[in-house]
């Protein structure tokens, strides 16, 4: 047994998982009291009457290829929100353990320990406000924060809402210190736009390590809600005794199984190049505009920009009819996140700013 587990919650540990209907597709169901015939204009494969497979197993292969991780390494669930609160729910007691965050960083982390009622340590990104601005990991911070109640610490690279990346080695050394001390959950939603390997070819040398993936960012599937838990067998294993039953909807499967085959993933290669190049270039604009103070580097599909009015900004892109997001964060004063659109809607923004502070682009 993974050593990891030690970590769990007791009682999920001995906890009996929900006993879901027999999955035998070779004969006919009568057995989960599902209605016999399809809703009229249900055009699904499956039908939408009746229960999905519970982990599908065709699913779970097919992410296994596309992640190129080992079967028996998969969880799939509704986007990598639920594997985030699967992992708090399974690993913290509340009022007991806590978690470990990097703010400024994505907000789910926090919310999902604090529904659980665990406790929260955060070890802040430091800003690097040079010419090449970037926010970075302090390795020596984490380590030295972490306390044995805390249970899972979570890393975000690129990360959301900085857009930059984590230092490989820097990963690499927490998982080595906190083995058998903590699980190690690197969030990868943008992975894609990065350029870089993802990290969950380091899950047979640390079995403290966690990947977190989604196809709601490069495959464009955020409205299928699909993502994957990416860890040692026995995690997701345990994880699996957590998730509710047939979690991920009929329609969820075949979409992700149609739209990340090997046509559709050779169509958001193309459609990721765009978006990087549009992400040079509208960050090349944005810093020549006086109403932008700093533009920090991205391995992301957005900008993460410091403005001298975010309120004007704001406001000239509700004027251009669009909507860019404010995160809110106290560690990043003045800061707006524009994600990269089209090329019309990148042209759009900034006539819109350069019209606002009389600047040209």
């Amino acid at each position: 047994m993974n050593p990891i587990l030690q970590l769990a919650r007791p009682d999920i540990l001995t906890l009996q998982p929900y006993q879901h209907a027999a999955w035998e597709p070779s004969l006919e169901r009568m057995h989960a009291n599902e209605m016999p015939w399809r809703a009229d204009g249900d055009s699904t494969q499956a039908g939408m009457n009746r229960y999905p497979e519970p982990q599908p197993i065709e699913l779970i292969e097919h992410l296994a290829e596309l992640y190129d991780v080992p079967p028996e390494c998969v969880l799939a669930g509704r986007g990598s929100d639920e594997g985030i609160d699967l992992l708090v729910r399974t690993f913290c007691r509340a009022g007991v353990d806590s978690v470990m965050i990097c703010p400024p960083t994505f907000g789910m982390y926090k919310v999902s320990a604090r529904i659980q009622g665990a406790g929260l340590i955060e070890v802040p990104l430091l800003a690097q406000k040079s010419i090449d601005p970037s926010f970075v990991l302090d390795t020596d911070a984490v380590l030295a924060a972490w306390t044995p109640t805390c249970k899972l610490v979570f890393l975000c690279t690129p990360n959301n809402p900085t857009g930059g990346l984590i230092d490989r080695a820097a990963i690499e050394r927490i998982c080595e210190q906190l083995a058998d001390k903590a699980v190690i959950v690197v969030d990868e939603a943008y992975i894609e736009f990065a350029g870089v390997a993802s990290v969950s070819k380091q899950l047979s040398r640390f079995p403290n390590l966690v990947v977190l993936r989604t196809l709601s960012k490069a495959y464009a599937l955020a409205g299928a809600r699909c993502g994957a838990v990416l860890a040692h067998p026995d995690i997701v294993q345990l994880l699996a005794n957590v998730i509710t039953p047939y979690s991920l909807p009929t329609h969820t499967i075949e979409a992700v199984l149609r739209f990340t085959d090997s046509e559709h993933r050779a169509a958001a290669a193309k459609r990721i190049a765009i978006i990087l190049d549009e992400r040079a270039r509208l960050g090349e604009r944005l810093k020549r505009l006086p109403a932008i103070r700093r533009v920090w580097n991205s391995a992301t599909n957005f900008l993460l920009v410091e403005c001298v009015d975010t309120a004007m900004v704001f406001s000239a892109a509700t004027a251009a009819g669009l909507i860019i997001r404010n995160p809110g964060s106290p560690y990043l004063p003045g800061c707006l996140r524009i994600s990269v659109g089209t090329p019309e809607q990148n042209d759009r923004l900034l006539r819109s700013i350069e019209h606002a502070t009389g600047a040209a682009a």
